[in-house]
């Protein structure tokens, strides 16, 4: 199936790619080997990690430096 990019970026996602993957607002986006990779997300989740980190003090900084450690290791 093809999907067009637009000028501004955005990708409509065929019916049949949602109706199988289930429907979601929100998607989680990744890159592995050159593919483009859409996850959904649901925000009950979402919203659970965010309670959670913030419970534990972890703040976006906290998470982005990790992730930098972690590029630097692979």
């Amino acid at each position: 199936m093809l999907a067009k990019r637009t000028s501004k970026n955005q990708v409509t996602l065929p019916k049949a790619i949602v109706q199988t993957a289930g429907e979601a607002d929100y998607y989680d986006v990744t890159v592995e080997g050159g593919k483009i990779i859409l996850t959904p997300v649901r925000l009950r989740q979402v919203d659970a990690v965010r309670t959670k980190l913030e419970e534990l003090g972890i703040t976006q900084d906290d998470v982005d430096d990790a992730i930098a450690w972690a590029r630097k290791r692979a």
